[in-house]
């Protein structure tokens, strides 16, 4: 574990969260069979609404982090919405896998060639993300603080 938060430091773990959301957001209009970009296909469209929600968790760890601030309860219910789209992630992360494995069933139609690196490449990106946002969580946890708030009213100047 130490290895790992070594390569990825708070600011990198977010950075290339950032880069790899992008990449996601790309790729989920990209049709593996097909080899054709979906722009008007409805479906398309929920993984990067659900990603708005990661970015902004991201946005909000980078800003607690840098001014060493306490959590919040927005900050709290933000992480349990990013829960629930981990939950995406790991659905979107197993469907990668399925398409991949799913080639034999199509042995009699015209794959492109670009199936298999393409589809690899989105794979290990769905991985990526799944590791990176436990690390995010995780950094939240050490960094900023657990969620307490039996004595946040104590906390508080009402005179700032």
């Amino acid at each position: 574990m130490k290895f790992i938060l070594k390569i990825f430091p708070w600011k990198r773990t977010i950075n290339v969260s950032i880069a790899i959301i992008a990449a996601l957001i790309i790729f989920s209009f990209y049709g593996l069979y097909t080899n054709t970009f979906y722009l008007l296909k409805a479906n398309n469209y929920i993984f990067p609404l659900l990603t708005l929600c990661h970015i902004t968790f991201l946005y909000v760890l980078w800003f607690k982090i840098k001014e060493d601030e306490l959590t919040d309860p927005q900050m709290r219910n933000l992480e349990y919405i990013l829960y629930a789209v981990f939950g995406v992630y790991v659905f979107k992360t197993v469907e990668s896998l399925y398409i991949l494995t799913s080639f034999s069933e199509f042995e009699n139609h015209i794959i492109p060639s670009s199936f298999f690196p393409v589809g690899i490449l989105i794979f290990i990106l769905h991985v990526l993300l799944l590791g990176l946002t436990l690390l995010a969580i995780k950094y939240r946890r050490d960094m900023v603080g657990p969620y307490i708030f039996d004595d946040m009213n104590q906390q508080i100047d009402s005179w700032e």
